[in-house]
């Protein structure tokens, strides 16, 4: 089963509640809430769909740019010796940090 489901650019998480008997998720990568419910998968996706484009409208109306998720960039912490091992590890395969980086989390993504 997926976990996540995905339109206009966005991507939201699926639970379930077993308690309540309702699918239920939000929008992720963002700093605005949107969130969403339904009984069964086609209506999950129906409320997902109408919360994008409820989201989507308000920010048209308010003269505001919606948010983007996955923009490219993104800070991490790590330890300074893995920092150290990755620049090392970079610059033996000419490459910039940024690029080492990149490429590692490309091979984990995909195997």
């Amino acid at each position: 089963m997926n976990n996540t489901i995905e339109y206009k650019g966005y991507v939201g998480s699926v639970e379930f509640s077993e308690e309540d008997g309702l699918f239920f998720g939000k929008v992720m990568g963002i700093r605005a809430l949107i969130s969403y419910e339904g009984r069964d998968a086609k209506e999950l996706i129906s409320d997902f769909h109408g919360a994008v484009d409820d989201y989507l409208v308000m920010c048209s109306s308010e003269g505001i740019e919606p948010e983007k998720a996955y923009k490219g960039s993104f800070n991490i912490r790590i330890t300074p010796e893995l920092h150290r091992k990755a620049v090392i590890a970079a610059a033996a395969r000419q490459m910039s940090l940024n690029s080492f980086v990149e490429s590692s989390i490309e091979r984990a993504v995909h195997g």
